[in-house]
């Protein structure tokens, strides 16, 4: 029995360059349709039940971000429910996987996906939520729906909490932490989450590019355009995913942005803040600070704020980027949580890494850290 890969299905993504010699898989990564990036890959491999595989990627040192396959680990799964990290080694020019087929096949991934039929489910759980009402905002440019998730009604002194998710669709992460967000959202007793129910309105939009989620890109939208430079001046042609969240947060107000996106080289949870939008002041900075110690304390150590981006000099942020945008647009406390795709340096885990189960927990870990921010964030 010959091995065969393949990646037609939700997500996927491989080129597939020479298969005669199972120990020497062949492989490139596609680019983004219309782009140039790439580094997200999802494809399967089958072939003779427990065969030994050495998958080679040929085009890896060429990626968006090469710097993010040193130390890294490729994720496995045999069920599609449970992903570990394999041996991987890098080259400065080629990523080699090592994996074998199990029961037949194997499936490999760049991260654990977030397929649309998950998405769906997401959608429809949210639904169940007491005060939850899910809605459409409009359509994507392949034609899906922008799905938002309201959670309690405007009120007076209410306010308007947005959370985004996913506008760079490789970064899977985002919407499993997403999705532990909406998990303790409804658990109704809980003492945190019942305090910030009734403090505020949420507003979710668990995968902002649903699009480029489905064609298996890493980055961008239908179009080839990075939905996270748009924030500016979207437009319907090129980015209607970022107009309709814009005109919604335009329609509800917005005192709170958080945008949830996945780090391909830092192996670090941190938070990226918005300290040189020109109207950057003393408020957002004691708010950012306060959200992120609290974030520590709630994640038990998960969160930190030693490793992260530079900080943008005073007045020098692009306002392209969404929370630089709301930031200044809003005179609100808006800021970019990122995630690693191998894990956390601070707890390593050396069989899963970085994995759904600690996004979730990440997402649920929050709660604390919005609801020490609300009574000051206006």
């Amino acid at each position: 029995m010959s091995v065969q890969v393949s990646s037609a299905f939700d997500g996927g993504n491989i080129i597939v360059k020479d298969l005669t010699d199972p120990k020497n898989i062949r492989l490139d990564i596609a680019k983004d349709h219309q782009s140039d990036f790439y580094q997200w890959f999802y494809f399967r491999v089958a072939g003779p039940a427990g065969a030994p595989l050495r998958m080679v990627i040929e085009n890896a040192g060429d990626a968006a971000y090469p710097k993010g396959w040193e130390n890294y680990q490729a994720v496995v799964s045999h069920d599609l429910e449970h992903w570990h990290r394999v041996e991987t080694d890098y080259d400065g020019k080629a990523l080699t996987i090592h994996a074998e087929t199990g029961a037949g096949s194997v499936y490999v991934a760049y991260f654990a996906p977030y397929p649309t039929g998950r998405h769906r489910k997401l959608i429809a759980q949210a639904g169940a939520i007491t005060d939850a009402e899910v809605s459409v905002l409009g359509q994507t440019l392949d034609g899906r729906d922008m799905d938002l998730i309201t959670v309690g009604e405007a009120g007076d002194g209410k306010r308007s909490l947005w959370i985004t998710a996913r506008q760079h669709p490789g970064e899977t992460m985002a919407e499993w932490w997403m999705e532990g967000f909406l998990e303790r959202l409804g658990a109704e007793e809980d003492e945190a989450v019942q305090s910030l129910r009734d403090q505020a309105v949420l507003y979710l939009v668990p995968n902002m590019c649903p699009d480029g989620s489905a064609r298996g890109h890493l980055r961008t939208n239908a179009a080839g355009v990075n939905l996270n430079r748009e924030w500016a001046d979207p437009s319907m042609e090129r980015s209607p995913e970022v107009y309709l969240v814009l005109e919604k947060m335009k329609e509800t107000g917005l005192d709170f942005a958080l945008d949830v996106h996945g780090d391909e080289a830092l192996p670090y949870n941190f938070i990226a803040g918005t300290e040189g939008i020109p109207d950057w002041s003393n408020r957002l900075a004691d708010l950012q600070q306060s959200f992120k110690q609290t974030y520590v304390e709630s994640s038990n150590g998960e969160f930190q704020t030693k490793y992260g981006y530079p900080v943008n000099a005073p007045g020098k942020a692009n306002l392209t980027i969404c929370s630089n945008a709301l930031a200044q647009h809003f005179d609100a406390l808006a800021m970019t949580l990122e995630m690693p795709f191998k894990d956390n340096a601070d707890m390593p885990n050396a069989e899963f890494g970085w994995s759904p189960t600690r996004a979730k927990q990440l997402g649920r870990d929050s709660v604390e850290a919005i609801v020490a921010v609300l009574p000051n964030l206006r």
